[in-house]
């Protein structure tokens, strides 16, 4: 697949390194603590990884189990996601470039995407009004 997103509770990995293909990106978004995993650590080592906080994946993502193997550093971390979108570094450079998102999830993520939600519903004048 040229494209694979996961969020999962797995506390194994599923996602092998022979299954997967020059040019896929994955995006990991289910492990958010130690326990869970979702790639196998050795997807880390040679391909573009990028975080939505670095300091976070290192503790408790996908990311966290490479660093726990001595695999990676956090210092081979491509960039944060916010780097990409600030358009301080490019994304995918090479077609066959395996590229790896890892997300652990943050609360200001969280924040900005209800706003949005919310913004657009009352626009289009859906959803319920409640009082709290």
């Amino acid at each position: 697949s040229d494209v694979c997103v996961t969020c999962t509770p797995a506390k194994r990995y599923f996602i092998h390194k022979e299954h997967v293909a020059p040019g896929t990106f994955l995006a990991a978004v289910g492990a958010d603590n130690e326990r869970k995993q979702e790639l196998d650590p050795q997807l880390f080592v040679f391909n573009k990884v990028v975080t939505d906080v670095l300091d976070q994946c290192a503790e408790i993502g996908d990311l966290h189990h490479a660093i726990a193997q001595g695999l990676v550093q956090p210092s081979n971390v491509y960039a944060e996601l916010g780097e990409l979108v600030a358009g301080r570094k490019p994304g995918r450079t090479a077609r066959e470039e395996i590229t790896i998102f890892d997300s652990t999830g943050t609360a200001l993520q969280d924040a900005a995407a209800a706003a949005v939600v919310y913004e657009r519903a009352v626009q289009q004048e859906r959803g319920s009004r409640f009082c709290f």
